[in-house]
């Protein structure tokens, strides 16, 4: 790769060599990327997918590194860091106020313009400001707007797919495209985006009005039940595996007598079964023999093969 060809295009972002991605993701593991690149702008995103696809040069694209574990031997490509630029923006587009106004909202609809580098929990609490609706339990994913449009992340009944207006995708060619909702085809941790390998830019919300105090307790409610029931002060990646349909991983695991298991410093979640967490030091290769002997075990006890929510970056 021609460093000098990625710097006129990345021209207000930032380009690292050697970035140990330990720092970056949630597991606190791995080895280092080869570029870590954080454009400032979309059109800086746009150019340098566009760089990277007519060179054939390898990428991967992250936001929080809240689903993702990096080999120790770490990743010979660019790094693409969604985090730190324009696309950190969240502002309101568009409220129906019960007046004759133009606006383009449905009746009680507050619509927001969101960067897919946006905190969930920071738009959780934007959105709380504007009295809307809808976004209280998905505030407390530990990721970035983009990673759950992608891949239609969800909690506690809500899903991403129930407030998505439209997204400003990035293709895999570079280019900037506008997709509708329909033409998400949201699924169960799943969607075009993830499909067709594009790049969520920045997309459309759309929220209710609701009551400050109702929005609030279902907040403080949802956030609550995190901290009972998940390993919170652990690193980990959220919850290790896709429910299997009609079950749930964490119960599937519990009962091939797997809570507690370890392997190195990485631990089945005693808390959780449902989470594998790095609980003193693990490397990336701990982590990942733990998730492979937790599927070989459950499917040996329950003929339920288990399918990780985590993305694998790099050699295992």
């Amino acid at each position: 790769m021609n460093l000098n060809n990625i710097r006129k295009i990345i021209t207000r972002g930032r380009i690292l060599e050697q970035e140990p991605m330990a720092k970056h993701t949630t597991f606190r593991a791995g080895g280092s990327a080869r570029y870590f690149i954080t454009p400032a702008t979309r059109r800086e995103l746009a150019g340098l997918v566009r760089y990277l696809y007519n060179n054939g040069i390898d990428y991967f694209v992250m936001g929080n590194g809240s689903n993702l574990l990096v080999s120790d031997a770490g990743y010979d490509g660019v790094v693409i860091d969604l985090g730190k630029n324009d696309g950190t923006e969240f502002t309101m587009l568009g409220i129906d106020d019960g007046t004759d106004a133009q606006t383009d909202c449905a009746e009680g609809e507050i619509i927001f313009d969101a960067g897919a580098g946006c905190l969930m929990s920071a738009i959780g609490n934007y959105a709380k400001q504007f009295c809307a609706s809808g976004f209280e339990c998905l505030s407390g994913i530990p990721g970035c707007l983009g990673g759950a449009l992608a891949m239609n992340a969800g909690a506690y009944g809500s899903e991403m797919k129930d407030i998505v207006r439209s997204v400003l995708v990035v293709t895999p060619q570079g280019e900037l495209e506008t997709l509708s909702k329909d033409a998400l085809s949201f699924r169960y941790r799943g969607s075009s985006i993830m499909d067709n390998g594009y790049i969520a830019a920045r997309t459309e919300l759309s929220l209710k009005k609701g009551e400050p105090e109702a929005i609030a307790a279902k907040m403080e409610e949802c956030a609550q039940k995190r901290r009972e029931k998940q390993p919170l002060e652990f690193p980990s990646a959220g919850s290790t595996f896709k429910r299997p349909e009609g079950m749930f991983a964490g119960q599937l695991i519990e009962e091939a007598g797997l809570k507690g298991l370890t392997v190195g410093g990485a631990q089945v979640s005693e808390k959780h079964a449902g989470f594998v967490i790095n609980r003193d030091h693990a490397s990336a290769a701990d982590i990942y023999e733990l998730i492979r002997q937790v599927q070989e075990r459950v499917y040996a006890h329950s003929g339920v093969e288990l399918v990780p929510e985590v993305r694998m970056l790099g050699r295992f």
